[in-house]
């Protein structure tokens, strides 16, 4: 135990402690931090508890799902991970994210009565199954931290697991095919219970898994789709004979967040044990938004920024930011800038940060021949990648596709931003992109 920190000792001064606590950043397995949340009672923080596991969309489908639920009235808390600027973000409660003392009060909490040493995300899970068992909610929505078989969130027994997407990423510990890491995906999955599969093209070994433990699957293409309109879009179930609250939802508005995900969350409703009208799905698909996912900043948020490049506001290009940081993402990120660029006559500059370990050039190739000037940034830590390096790793893979890649790096992401925007004009976009940690370190120097 640590008796140098207290529950009202600085939040940074907690989050350090965490960072240094186990001798490993990311140590897999369940054993240490279930037997803590035995201990603690920790095990059931609401009566009703969805966990949500993916490779990419996971953030979204919580929001979505946690607003629906909202709307119709119940108490929801949502863990997430990870955090863009604050690490309150990670945990919210009816909404809202709570403040440093209510995180620290819990951080001592754990820290007092644990009996084994925790990494970082498994002392912060426990710590916010401890404050929503507090808050006495009706839903808790966990997201996966990483995989899902061996992660933190998987000590608890959920009611519903929601499966957004998978693909490639975190070989190191999923393995190097998708069989592999569907596999560790389906660890989320629990006996008689929904799951619901929102990636068209299943792991045979997810569906395996599935079908072992009885899991009650609610797959896309299978038991549902999807389709979208001009102006509109439509969700329905594709099996006459699956029990569902609508078998058809037409004329659903279109959201802020990607459709794949939206229709996820729908299909995760269907199987929900709640009220919940088609007035409340179709205002929670107007208000749903999540930070850093193809969000375009708004002017008023843009006026420290106008200052740095003495420019005013409405002469700044187009900001956009995206934390799409692997394959996956990044090819449904180019999906969405070819179809701005056709509607723009401007150039597109990016500015792009990556971390070491991810696989630099599967996210740099489908965005290659949509970009016309790069800014390739460094990023701290013991992860980060130097700009030059990645700049080195664009330029091979230019080469390979016989294409130009024009631009330079940078030895910060402010550095990056700042070029970026003082060579754009007003009819431009810069597009500030990759990990969480490039839009993170962007938005906080925008609020600087």
């Amino acid at each position: 135990m640590n008796t140098m920190l207290k529950a009202t000792s600085p939040l940074n001064e907690w989050l350090s402690y965490l960072e240094n606590s186990h001798f490993k950043a990311i140590d897999l397995g369940l054993e240490r931090i279930k037997s803590v949340a035995q201990e603690l009672d920790l095990l059931t923080p609401a009566p009703f508890v969805i966990t949500v596991g993916g490779t990419n969309g996971k953030g979204t489908t919580c929001r979505l799902l946690e607003t629906i639920l909202l709307n119709a009235g119940y108490r929801v808390g949502v863990y997430s991970s990870p955090h863009l600027l604050r690490y309150n973000e990670r945990v919210r409660i009816q909404n809202q994210e709570l403040d440093d003392a209510q995180h620290t009060a819990s951080f001592a909490y754990i820290e007092q009565n644990k009996t084994q040493s925790l990494t970082y995300f498994e002392f912060s899970t426990l710590s916010a199954l401890h404050l929503f068992k507090q808050a006495r909610l009706d839903v808790v929505i966990l997201e996966v931290g990483l995989g899902g078989r061996l992660d933190a969130t998987n000590i608890v027994d959920n009611d519903m697991a929601v499966i957004t997407s998978i693909d490639i990423d975190h070989t190191d510990f999923l393995g190097s095919t998708r069989e592999e890491i569907g596999f560790e995906k389906a660890g989320i999955f629990r006996a008689n219970k929904p799951a619901i599969i929102g990636e068209p093209n299943i792991p045979q070994t997810m569906l395996m898994h599935a079908e072992i433990l009885g899991s009650q699957l609610f797959c896309r293409h299978l038991d549902w789709n999807f389709c979208q309109q001009e102006q509109s879009w439509t969700w329905q179930t594709t099996r006459e004979d699956e029990k569902v609250r609508w078998n058809l939802l037409a004329d659903l508005p279109l959201c802020h967040i990607p459709l794949a995900n939206a229709a996820t969350a729908l299909a995760a409703v269907q199987k929900l044990p709640f009220e919940i009208s088609l007035e409340t799905v179709k205002k929670s698909l107007l208000e749903v938004e999540l930070t850093g996912r193809f969000q375009t900043m708004k002017p008023e948020s843009l006026t420290h920024l106008a200052k740095m490049v003495e420019r005013e506001v409405e002469a700044l290009p187009r900001m956009i930011v995206d934390v799409g940081h692997n394959p996956h993402a990044a090819r449904y990120l180019a999906e969405k800038l070819t179809a701005l660029k056709a509607q723009s006559q401007g150039k597109l500059i990016a500015v792009c940060g990556i971390l070491k370990d991810k696989d630099a050039a599967g996210v740099l190739t489908p965005l290659l021949p949509l970009v016309d000037e790069w800014r390739c940034v460094t990023l701290g830590g013991y992860r980060g990648q130097q700009g030059k390096d990645l700049f080195v790793t664009l330029q091979q893979i230019a080469t390979q596709q016989h294409l130009n890649a024009q631009g330079s790096y940078a030895d910060s992401v402010a550095e990056g931003v700042k070029s970026a925007v003082e060579m754009a004009n007003e009819n431009d976009t810069v597009l500030v992109f990759g990990s969480f940690h490039t839009v993170g370190e962007f938005l906080t120097l925008i609020q600087t």
